[in-house]
């Protein structure tokens, strides 16, 4: 099993429910919830290694959801996921603290590159 846990902050239950399934069978530690709200209660109560941050949830913008998580967890390896054609809220997540950021649809073998990445950056 890969050292470190993943939290996946999607609205889209399927597809958390299915990055899920498919990083367990690679070796990843994860889970995934659908809110800001609930992503920042995971926060607190767990140390996650990378957290895969959509920047549209229902209850909070994705920017509001980061900001959250680095006050908590400074250290927080946050890889922000946009469905959007335009880059611009991958690069705002980066200037206010994530590690880098994908586009969706994203190939799953891009995704696990990005978290082994993430797995050997030093905050």
């Amino acid at each position: 099993m890969n050292e470190l846990p993943i939290l996946i902050v999607d609205d889209e239950e399927e597809f958390v429910s299915t990055l899920v399934q498919r990083l367990r069978k690679r070796g990843w530690s994860s889970e995934g919830v659908l809110t800001g709200g609930a992503a920042i209660a995971k926060a607190v109560d767990c140390d996650f290694g990378v957290v895969l941050l959509d920047m549209r949830l229902p209850d909070m913008d994705g920017g509001q959801v980061l900001q959250e998580i680095k006050k908590i967890r400074p250290d927080s390896r946050v890889v922000i996921l946009t469905g959007h054609a335009s880059a611009s809220e991958g690069e705002e997540g980066i200037r206010n603290g994530a590690l880098d950021y994908l586009i969706k649809p994203v190939e799953f073998e891009t995704l696990l590159e990005k978290l082994r990445i993430a797995g050997n950056h030093t905050p």
